[in-house]
């Protein structure tokens, strides 16, 4: 530490000892300051990195959250019986056949089909009942909607109902109702997507019921628009 000027005369010498006291003071008060600025600095610091740690986290767990509820329902196999209001039975012959077929059912839950199945998956354009039909026959269920009637997140729901395969869900034009859930002979058809019997009626008949060709591939030829 420098030491402080010496003078004879008394006063002086007070006044020099003064001047040194403030010095020190003030490079006290300086290093006090600066301290401070840096501990604000890191302050500052760490709040930035909590703040996009935050948002990080939180964006993946609206991620998470998002997949979890748009993710595609998990359904049990085969058919147990249940009875489900609503839902129309028919008995329908499952011939293959070449060209257009003139269904009963709008859309067909059933009969005569093109030898050729589409493949499950969501589509955004409508798709051939011929070949429709026929993935119905290996024991999928076919969700159509009405593309005017069921849009934004009302659609990302009802795909969201479907099961992980097995399934086609297609807009529909000409529908009777916005929406028609249909597997091999039977079919039920709602007014609301939250209509609780769309998962009844597909953990009933997905993978089950009267398909003939029950468990044969759901893999075959694309239709247009598909996901």
């Amino acid at each position: 530490m420098p030491s402080t000027p010496r003078s004879g005369n008394p006063a002086k010498q007070a006044q020099l000892q003064q001047t040194a006291k403030q010095q020190r003071e003030a490079k006290r008060q300086e290093k006090l300051a600066e301290y401070q600025r840096q501990l604000k600095k890191r302050q500052r610091g760490k709040l930035v990195w909590w703040i996009v740690g935050g948002t990080a986290i939180l964006a993946v767990a609206a991620i998470v959250v998002a997949s979890l509820v748009t993710a595609p329902r998990s359904y049990t196999a085969g058919s147990e019986g249940v009875e489900i209001e609503g839902v129309e039975t028919f008995e329908l012959e499952s011939d293959h056949v070449d060209g257009v077929v003139e269904y009963e059912q709008n859309p067909p839950a059933g009969g005569p089909h093109n030898s050729a199945w589409l493949s499950c998956g969501v589509y955004t354009e409508p798709q051939p009942n011929e070949n429709a039909v026929h993935s119905l026959e290996h024991g999928a269920v076919w969700i159509t909607y009405d593309p005017a009637v069921v849009q934004g997140a009302d659609l990302d729901a009802l795909r969201a109902l479907a099961p992980r395969t097995y399934a086609i869900v297609s807009p529909y034009e000409g529908l009777d109702t916005p929406i028609a859930v249909s597997a091999w002979e039977h079919q039920l058809k709602v007014d609301s997507v939250d209509d609780p019997r769309i998962a009844q009626f597909i953990e009933e008949y997905w993978q089950g019921g009267t398909a003939p060709e029950l468990g044969a591939s759901c893999t075959g030829i694309e239709g247009p628009g598909k996901i």
